[in-house]
């Protein structure tokens, strides 16, 4: 049996804030001075996004205004972990279930009713009874749906979502599986001068974005599941990372992360593409997770593609930045649009990476019915 991806929904906070807003107010959050200000300045300048969506109107306000963070110079008492899973819980939902009704509008004959299991993806937020249950009450799905929870994997983990539905649809006749991801990173800014952090704070955003997995092609356009292929290159381990700490979850995000990549992308390109008995040359469509430019850079490098091939997942950063696991998802949805009925059967590479350090491959194929 064979595995479709149906529809694909997505949903951003109201809050766009222009890239260089968001500058500003890091600048007068980490109290920097202006020669300190100019350079992170030109940090997001040249990172490639225009414009992050946010729950938090904080970043494009001034100090005094602030609704999250307290108004005093240096932000404190800077808010805790409590304070900040607060907020996740308070709108992570609203923003879910936005997600969930844009991927289902997609498909009007599919009765939430019906949908047999449900997958939520975070790593920006954990509570019980969690977002799962919440979404089964708001979106009214049957009581018995089969849930499972996949959290803090970091940016590949809509590729386990992927991977858990896959295997329900291969093994489960008229399985409709729901994947629900959402990512407030926003939540965890941290006010520290320290690399990791800064990087951090310039890449970052919040989203969500659902898709509908099923047995059976439920539209005239899918995207079959082909293969899947992961890999660790464990010289990285400490150069991505995610711990909770008192004041929010931190993130390690190392500068030799797009080397790493670009040393290990070509054999996990390799070793997935001859699980089809495909050649790297006969790919045109790609949705590369874009975890930052310099990332989407050296893959280009390494696998010898075009910038205009990688220009979904360009588009996806300079519009959104980095939402972690949902961002990939974001990515398929530009392709989605010029998936056309003369591609049919065409390949899909897609990529993603996170702590570990992991990187994750999966091969799709346009379909029309």
């Amino acid at each position: 049996m064979k595995s479709y991806l149906c529809a694909i929904g997505t949903a951003n906070p109201p809050h766009a804030i222009p890239q260089q807003e968001i500058a500003d107010f890091m600048a007068g959050a980490l109290q920097l001075d202006a020669a300190e200000a100019r350079k992170l300045k030109a940090l997001y300048r040249v990172s490639g996004i225009e414009q992050r969506h946010t729950v938090l109107p904080d970043y494009g306000r001034e100090n005094g205004e602030f609704e999250f963070y307290p108004n005093t110079p240096d932000l404190s008492p800077f808010p805790t972990v409590g304070d900040r899973m607060e907020a996740y819980q308070k709108m992570a939902l609203p923003l879910s279930e936005a997600a969930v009704q844009d991927c289902l509008s997609q498909l009007p004959d599919l009765n939430p009713a019906h949908i047999t299991h449900l997958i939520t993806v975070s790593c920006t937020g954990m509570y019980a009874p969690g977002l799962d249950i919440e979404l089964v009450n708001a979106l009214q799905l049957s009581p018995q749906v089969q849930r499972t929870c996949i959290n803090f994997m970091g940016c590949y983990a809509a590729f386990n979502a992927l991977k858990v539905a896959d295997h329900i649809c291969r093994s489960t006749p008229n399985a409709r599986v729901l994947i629900v991801c959402t990512e407030l990173c926003t939540l965890h800014f941290q006010n520290r001068p320290e690399h990791d952090h800064l990087v951090s704070n310039a890449l970052f955003a919040d989203g969500a974005a659902s898709v509908v997995v099923s047995s059976e092609p439920l539209s005239a356009l899918s995207l079959q599941l082909d293969a899947f292929h992961c890999d660790l290159a464990p010289s990285g381990e400490k150069e991505m990372a995610w711990h909770i700490n008192d004041f929010g979850f931190e993130m390690t995000l190392s500068s030799y992360v797009p080397s790493l990549i670009k040393q290990g992308i070509g054999q996990l390109t390799t070793t997935l593409l001859q699980k089809l008995n495909l050649q790297l040359s006969e790919l045109n469509l790609f949705a590369i997770h874009p975890g930052g430019r310099k990332i989407l850079e050296v893959i280009e490098q390494a696998l010898g593609i075009s910038k205009d091939k990688n220009r979904h997942a360009y588009e996806v950063l300079r519009q959104y930045g980095n939402m972690s696991s949902a961002t990939v998802l974001f990515v398929l949805k530009s392709l989605w649009k010029e998936a056309k009925a003369e591609k049919h059967g065409a390949p899909v590479l897609s990529f993603a990476f996170g702590p570990g350090l992991t990187l994750e491959s999966m091969l799709l194929s346009v379909h029309h019915v």
